[in-house]
């Protein structure tokens, strides 16, 4: 993720010494599959309790230290896919076990990960690919988010509405590669119908009236869902395919204004199942959420408006700023609460 942040951080143009000038390429995958990709995979091989499991999260985490060391291509990628297959083989099992729709619909996200790897192995250009990365990540917060609202009881017809919103966001990712422009605009639409999904179904339109962590992860989540509306319109209205202004928008109200805001509000409760260690929430943690809101803010109105385009440099910066605070927030939050628990065994 710091290297992947820095590589961003040079190509929005500050001056930041780079090995060399190949590397800015591995910007996206290091942040979205070596990155994003290996908590994703890290989190199911826990759930899973199976040490092949294990084999996803480590060949991700491999095929980022290769890209990240400058070895031959091929080496990066192969690794990747080796991990998202196993993810792909994870939720199989799962879903063996305990056939339901979140868990199909996080395995439909998952092989949107393997096929755009696939592409990206056999020499697709990662701006293409980028749409089924894309897919991947938002299918598996969707699958997510039904499951962790499996306490409403939601209806037959609420169950149809998320499965139409999925398959247009899979299929869209899908038509990119015939059709660009067509494939974006109904990935577009389906971003949006799964987040007015999400805001009429979702428990966070309930809980964001609680106080604590409940708020906070509501929080998180109503605002990542608003960011999903954002990218989706910028994505029909626009069609975008090639890199520029518009595609950088798309991009980042998605992989940041909505991914890594659930990445914020999921944290406390991902983090303890995977170290095993409680996490005691602090209202410090508003502190790097409202400063992620404000970089993409920032980086998507810098990007569609010509005459505020340096806003996109600032709002580049603020993200990593964002990033780095969750990452100091978390860990104090995880010490303290272990240097409670010591003094009360004491």
């Amino acid at each position: 993720m710091a290297y992947g942040t820095w590589l961003g951080l040079v190509r929005l143009g500050w001056n930041l010494p780079l090995p060399s000038p190949d590397r800015l390429i591995g910007h996206g995958p290091l942040m979205v599959c070596a990155f994003l990709g290996t908590l994703i995979s890290l989190e199911r091989a826990v759930a899973l309790g199976a040490p092949w499991g294990y084999a996803a999260p480590v060949a991700v985490a491999a095929g980022a230290l290769t890209l990240i060391a400058g070895w031959p291509l091929p080496a990066g990628p192969v690794l990747v896919t080796l991990g998202s297959s196993v993810l792909v083989a994870i939720y199989v099992v799962v879903w063996w076990r305990q056939p339901s729709l979140f868990i199909f619909t996080m395995g439909m996200g998952a092989l949107m990960w393997l096929g755009g790897n696939v592409r990206w192995l056999t020499g697709a250009a990662i701006l293409r690919v980028v749409f089924w990365w894309l897919a991947f990540l938002v299918v598996t917060i969707a699958g997510e988010r039904l499951e962790l609202n499996r306490v409403l009881r939601p209806t037959r017809l609420v169950r149809s509405t998320f499965v139409l919103s999925v398959a247009l966001i899979i299929a869209g990712a899908v038509v990119t590669v015939p059709w660009p422009e067509t494939g974006v605009q109904l990935l577009g639409a389906g971003l949006i119908a799964l987040a007015w999904w999400l805001f009429r179904n979702d428990v966070a339109r309930r809980t964001i009236r609680q106080r604590g962590l409940t708020r906070f992860i509501a929080v998180c989540l109503m605002s990542g869902f608003a960011w999903l509306i954002v990218g989706g319109v910028i994505a029909i209205t626009s069609g975008v395919t090639t890199t520029g202004p518009v595609y950088d928008a798309l991009l980042h109200a998605v992989f940041l204004g909505f991914v890594m805001s659930m990445v914020f509000g999921h944290a406390p409760i991902i983090f303890p199942a995977v170290i095993a260690t409680p996490l005691q929430y602090r209202p410090a943690f508003f502190l790097h959420v409202g400063m992620l809101h404000l970089s993409v803010v920032l980086r998507v109105t810098g990007d569609l408006v010509d005459v505020l385009g340096r806003w996109r440099v600032w709002g580049g910066l603020l993200s990593a700023i964002a990033l780095l605070l969750f990452l100091i927030n978390t860990a104090r939050a995880v010490l303290s609460t272990r240097a409670a628990s010591y003094r009360a065994t004491r």
